[in-house]
Parts: C-alpha cells; sequence; structure tokens
C-alpha cells in the first residue's frame, strides 16, 4: 500500500537533549495509523519534526513521494498536510466564524458550511467567541480549521485530551469519518483503547524511540502489552 508518509530514522534534538533516537513510521494513504506511549515519550516532538516546526538533524521524512526533510512548515501545509496540535490553540477573541475564515482556502470538498454540517455544535455557536467555547467545542473547531485546508493527510495530537467522556466518543467518531472520506490520519494518542478502536496500524513509541509497529486490532486484542507499552488500558 502506498504511504501518504514515511519517516526513517529520525534524530531530534532539543538544544543538547537528544529527544527522538531512530524513528521510523509509515502512514499508509486513505489509513488511521495511532501512534500512542506514555507521557514523555516523544510524541508530540515526532509531529513537531514530520511538519517541520523542530527539524530533525538525522533522518529522511517523505510525504506524497516528495522529501520534504528540509521544507518550512508552510510549504509541507501547502502539499495536503494538516496538523491540529496538542492544546487547540484557536484564536480566543475571534468568533467561530471569524476562526473558520483563517485558513487560506483550498480547492476541494471541505467548506465552511460542510463543517458546520459536520459540527452542529460549531454551527449553533458561530458567533461565539473562541474563548466562550468549552474544551470539546474548541477541539472541533481547531480540527475543522484544519480540514478547511482540505487536506490529504491529517495530523492530530491529543484530540481527546481533558475532554468529557462523551466528547471525546464525537471526536473520534469523526476522525474515523476522515478515513471515510480519503483522508490518511495519524493519530497521537494517550487514550489507547479508543485509538486503536478506530486505527488501522499501531505505533507505540517509548524514551524516543518506536517499540513496537502492528496491526492496531491485534495490539488491542493484547490488553497485557498495551498496559506495558502505552501504561493505559484497552478495555472500557
Amino acid at each position: 500500500m502506498t504511504a501518504a508518509l514515511a519517516a526513517e530514522g529520525l534524530h531530534t534534538y532539543y538544544g543538547k537533549s537528544h529527544i527522538l533516537h531512530g524513528v521510523s513510521l509509515e502512514v499508509a494513504e486513505g489509513r488511521i495509523t495511532a501512534l500512542l506511549g506514555r507521557n514523555g515519550a516523544g510524541k508530540t516532538t515526532t509531529l513537531r519534526t514530520l511538519v517541520g516546526l523542530t527539524p530533525a538533524r538525522q533522518g529522511r521524512v517523505t510525504i506524497f513521494g516528495a522529501d520534504t526533510t528540509r521544507w518550512p512548515t508552510f510549504r509541507i501545509a501547502a502539499c495536503g498536510v494538516g496538523y491540529v496540535p496538542e492544546g487547540r490553540r484557536i484564536f480566543a477573541n475571534l468568533s467561530v466564524e471569524e476562526n473558520l475564515k483563517v485558513p487560506l482556502e483550498r480547492g476541494g470538498p471541505w467548506t465552511i458550511a460542510r463543517i458546520y454540517e459536520l459540527f452542529p455544535r460549531l454551527a449553533e455557536r458561530k458567533f461565539n467567541r473562541g474563548r466562550l467555547l468549552s474544551g470539546g467545542e474548541q477541539e472541533m473547531l481547531s480540527i475543522a480549521r484544519a480540514l478547511l485546508l482540505n487536506p490529504r493527510l491529517l495530523i492530530l495530537d491529543e484530540p481527546s485530551q481533558g475532554l468529557a467522556p462523551l466528547i471525546v466518543r464525537e471526536v473520534f467518531r469523526v476522525v474515523s469519518q476522515m478515513r471515510d472520506e480519503g483522508i490518511s490520519v495519524l493519530l497521537v494518542e494517550q487514550n489507547a483503547r479508543m485509538s486503536l478502536e478506530i486505527a488501522d496500524y499501531a505505533y507505540v513509541l517509548d524514551d524516543g524511540g518506536i517499540v513496537y509497529s502492528g496491526n492496531a486490532r491485534d495490539l488491542a486484542a493484547d490488553e497485557r502489552r498495551v498496559r506495558a507499552l502505552t501504561g493505559a488500558s484497552a478495555e472500557q
């Protein structure tokens, strides 16, 4: 199967601190790939490296066949990559509608009208400022802004963090729908159970290195391994 994204031997540093130690992974086109791991394992650094925010000192990143290792972030986004960072980072003083008008328009099926169909909550609150939204609504808005770029690859960092269980289910339903739309997804999560429920393939990162890669269902079925590798449960 063709890879939407491939990383080979990534070594990333913050100053003198060596964070990623030879990380290699692939995201298959039209599939959901989960990257799991404990806090501090290097998951967010991996994503920042892939999108050019913290470039690797060694290794190679390929996105849709192009070597993007040294590309700036804006150029990576322009080739069809949507990135939803941890912490949502919406514009607190802009309304929902104004937030949705910030991304540069790219041709494709995702429009503001369609976003409102996908997220009725945002339609109901279109004139509310970002700071007045709940955590779940802010996460929806953050995902919506990325979708308006009409990405071929969507990268999400901890989308369920701090959300109520019912809202978490809604967010994961939307992520699963992205695959149905033909979008490739790389999902970083601490919620191992729900991630493995929707993912096709999974990697586990520990101390800056990949310690497991394989079919997501196989990993989900091995509760003991999930606990050992991620410190989380694969059960409800």
